[in-house]
């Protein structure tokens, strides 16, 4: 039985096992799905165990998006350009670093039906996902990106990758017409200790967080009467592009597949 992985600290949240051993099932794959929390000198042995095929695939969550990329033979394309990897295939031989995350964001932004053409984007947050976000937006042909992070220099180091980001300290908010949560500040219902008020309603508030479904950010956003959504569809697609470069097998993604996601 072939054994797959999603890594990351911390890991208890994630519901890729459940995602991903659902569509295993339904599909007939003889293989098993499960999460691995690490830390980081412990990124080494597992990759190695990939290049044995003692494990057939992994999924890479943060903090290790980048981390990983060391340890790989060669990366895909956007793996290269945005520096964060969350899939790892073997072939030939060879394990290569692709990232799903671009095609889940884009995708879950075209199913909310929410054009981002010439919109100005607020990103907070500097960490794993954001340059795929950065990626994705910039292919939407978005007028304006502005990136807030509690450690500016983190959010400095992505405009090596990306040419025309608006840097902000923390808590100086540029107006926008859609602002982004790509922090881990509501995992465990922590509060995001910013003004959002003063810049009028009718905003799409984006949370890269699905567990919870609903966090602070997005509440706050409801509040004030804004557009939200979490990053539930983002997740699913990300994961079923996963599953597809493993298994050959674009997988059936309908409302059972979003209720999966209600955790237990």
């Amino acid at each position: 039985m072939k054994k797959y992985l999603v890594i990351g600290n911390p890991i208890g949240h994630s519901l890729s096992p459940k995602l991903q051993n659902y569509w295993l099932k339904q599909n007939n794959i003889n293989a098993v799905y499960d999460k691995i929390k690490l830390v980081e000198n412990e990124i080494k042995e597992i990759i190695h165990d990939i290049k044995k095929q003692k494990i057939a695939g992994c999924n890479v969550t943060v903090p290790f998006k980048k981390k990983v990329i060391p340890f790989l033979d060669t990366l895909s394309p956007e793996a290269e350009q945005t520096q964060s990897v969350n899939t790892i295939i073997f072939e030939k031989g060879n394990l290569i670093g692709h990232n799903t995350d671009i095609f889940g964001f884009d995708k879950a932004i075209k199913n909310l039906n929410f054009n981002m053409k010439g919109k100005k984007v607020l990103i907070l947050g500097a960490g794993g996902v954001v340059s795929s976000i950065v990626f994705a937006l910039k292919k939407m042909n978005v007028l304006k990106i502005s990136i807030s992070n509690r450690t500016k220099q983190k959010a400095e180091n992505l405009k090596i990758l990306f040419e025309n980001l608006n840097i902000l300290e923390w808590g100086n908010l540029t107006d926008f017409d859609v602002v982004i949560n790509a922090t881990s500040l509501g995992l465990n219902n922590e509060e995001i200790n910013l003004d959002f008020s003063k810049f009028g309603k009718n905003k799409l508030f984006y949370d890269v967080i699905y567990n919870p479904s609903e966090t602070n950010f997005l509440k706050k956003g409801k509040e004030l009467g804004n557009i939200t959504e979490n990053g539930g569809k983002m997740f699913i697609y990300q994961a079923s592009e996963a599953f597809k470069l493993w298994h050959g097998i674009e997988p059936v993604v309908n409302f059972e597949t979003l209720k999966l996601l209600k955790n237990d």
